[in-house]
């Protein structure tokens, strides 16, 4: 990872995570100076090329030149939008994110109503509501509903472009393309969310990286997360109902068949149901166990975390 020189104060950092968008840099950049020199904040725009192969890196390096807010981080090959946040995030010196991408769908304009409610200290996360017409309009519906319904966030679009508070990445994990579920994990560690508009506008150059492909992938990632949040700090709650189920209804069928078997009419089968219903439910209280420890030494690592971070800061006010 390579990173350009820049040492002024900023208050507003904008990540922007490119792959191949040679042909949209330029004029992304252009309109990023356009929108943001009026505004009152100190700022910067970081672009994390994400193993580019069409010349991004030419691109971004006369861009830095004419540029002075631009810093431009290189991964030398694609790791991805969350992997892309998180280098974008050391090195920015912000205090308030900001999530665009470069492909020019997002207009920089925009960017100062997405940072307005943090600035004044309405909200931590701004997620942007994507309007007018879009192909993924249908699937991007169901992905939102269905987050709604699972996490009880109370914003309507989640996975469009975004300001947060820095505070925001530390509860982030950082999990291949699980910078889609930062609002409801942010949520559910108590930031405050809100929402502002934001226009589509159609693709002009490149293709986009996202086909149908990622579907089921995003899907099996909503579930994780949706377990996590929901059983991470409690998992026998989760494997303990249903093992205990288990245990009883086995403890009922063998009764049942302790029964028939004393009336002259025993039915094998009932015992061989008898035994897979009980070690099921043993094994599923098992998993409900070692997942409890797991999670004993997570919250341990989490506090030891918090501790590391008090002894930085106090360490940095008694160096200042």
């Amino acid at each position: 990872m390579t990173l350009a020189a820049n040492t002024e104060p900023v208050e507003v950092s904008v990540l922007v995570p490119a792959k191949d968008e040679a042909e949209n840099l330029p004029e992304f950049i252009e309109q990023c100076a356009t929108a943001l020199e009026p505004q009152p904040f100190p700022y910067e725009v970081v672009v994390i090329d994400d193993g580019s192969l069409d010349g991004t890196a030419d691109v971004l390096q006369q861009l830095s030149q004419q540029h002075p807010f631009l810093r431009v981080v290189t991964h030398r090959a694609g790791r991805g939008i969350a992997d892309a946040l998180k280098s974008g995030g050391e090195v920015a010196r912000g205090h308030i994110f900001v999530f665009y991408p470069a492909d020019l769908q997002f207009l920089p304009a925009e960017i100062p109503s997405l940072v307005e409610p943090i600035r004044s200290g309405e909200a931590d996360i701004v997620t942007g509501t994507k309007q007018g017409q879009y192909e993924k309009a249908f699937v991007s519906g169901i992905y939102n509903r269905l987050c709604r319904w699972l996490f009880g966030v109370r914003v309507t679009d989640l996975n469009a472009v975004k300001a947060y508070r820095r505070e925001v990445m530390e509860v982030i994990p950082t999990r291949p393309d699980w910078h889609r579920f930062m609002v409801p994990i942010a949520a559910a560690d108590g930031f405050r969310l809100t929402e502002r508009p934001v226009t589509l506008q159609p693709r002009l150059h490149g293709q986009s990286k996202f086909g149908i492909g990622r579907i089921p992938v995003g899907l099996l990632d909503l579930m994780s997360v949706w377990f996590q949040l929901r059983f991470g700090r409690k998992p026998l709650l989760f494997f303990g109902v249903p093992g205990g189920i288990l245990i009883v209804l086995g403890f009922i069928v063998g009764i049942t068949a302790i029964i028939l078997r004393i009336g002259g009419t025993g039915f094998r089968p009932l015992l061989t149901l008898t035994l897979i219903l009980v070690i099921s439910g043993i094994a599923l209280f098992g998993f409900g166990f070692i997942g409890e420890l797991l999670a004993g030494q997570r919250e341990e690592l989490r506090s030891l975390a918090r501790s590391v971070e008090r002894i930085s800061s106090d360490r940095s006010h008694l160096n200042s």
